[in-house]
């Protein structure tokens, strides 16, 4: 019987059971995609990601993948903090994705610090899903590749929604964005992704990519202290450094064995 080795990681979280659980699996070659998707499927965590080492590559140390229990992800910010926390071995370690280029995890004093790509949105119509997000959102974005935010105008507003789960992931697999204004930090958030297989996720360090730039501009500073009102909640400090967000927060190691095959 074939087994693996398992970390469950809560990221963006200052203690355990807070902040975003991943599981990480490291392996020694890639599994085919079936395979992989179906043990994330058994995780039923927001995502699992694998890694492969990448001896051959000068620019990276690690190729890294990332499944939720139904779909490959093309960025997941949670997941690649928590793989960071299992493997790095140093000061920093590089992560090589397929879609979002080279991802690097350093140490931050007792946390990680998170380099991921920062993209931007364009204001575009969304009545639809925002029907199904609920609430009065004042303002609707839109980046392709399935990234929609909602602004609203307080944080009560934000923790007050309750989407229509079954309505939303008819719409496909969309990132969804609620945010408003922050009441003890700049930036408060919920994040949903019915049609990915996750109706709430977390923490999620990929919306900080559109989240930080969106909101820099509009307070006119590169920092920003962001909370996400999940049930389990999670807060992770947000810096604007060009075409870079970095996010910064700190991970508990909560599970540890071998996964069987």
């Amino acid at each position: 019987m074939t087994s693996l080795p398992f970390t469950q990681v809560d990221a963006f979280a200052d203690a355990p059971f807070t902040g975003n659980p991943a599981a990480v699996i490291p392996l020694d070659a890639w599994l085919d995609d079936a395979m992989l998707q179906s043990i994330a499927e058994e995780n039923n965590l927001s995502e699992t990601a694998f890694t492969v080492p990448t001896p051959d590559d000068a620019d990276a140390d690690y190729a890294l993948r990332w499944f939720t229990p139904t779909v490959e992800v093309k960025l997941c910010g949670h997941a690649t903090l928590a793989s960071g926390h299992v493997l790095i071995d140093g000061d920093s370690i590089r992560f090589r994705t397929r879609h979002a280029g080279i991802l690097t995890v350093t140490r931050d004093g007792d946390g990680y610090a998170l380099s991921l790509p920062a993209w931007d949105m364009a204001p575009k119509a969304l009545p639809e899903l925002a029907a199904g997000l609920g609430g009065q959102p004042t303002e609707t974005h839109w980046r392709d590749g399935g990234y929609a935010l909602f602004l609203y105008p307080d944080a009560d507003a934000i923790r007050a929604l309750t989407p229509d789960f079954a309505a939303l992931k008819a719409k496909g697999d969309i990132l969804l964005m609620a945010t408003a204004p922050g009441d003890d930090s700049d930036i408060i958030s919920r994040v949903f992704v019915p049609g990915g297989g996750v109706d709430e996720d977390p923490v999620t360090g990929s919306a900080h990519c559109l989240l930080t730039r969106f909101w820099a501009e509009r307070l006119g500073r590169t920092q920003i202290s962001a909370y996400q009102a999940s049930a389990r909640g999670g807060r992770l400090g947000c810096t604007l450094a060009g075409d870079r967000v970095v996010l910064t927060g700190q991970c508990r190691k909560v599970i540890e064995g071998r996964f069987f095959l």
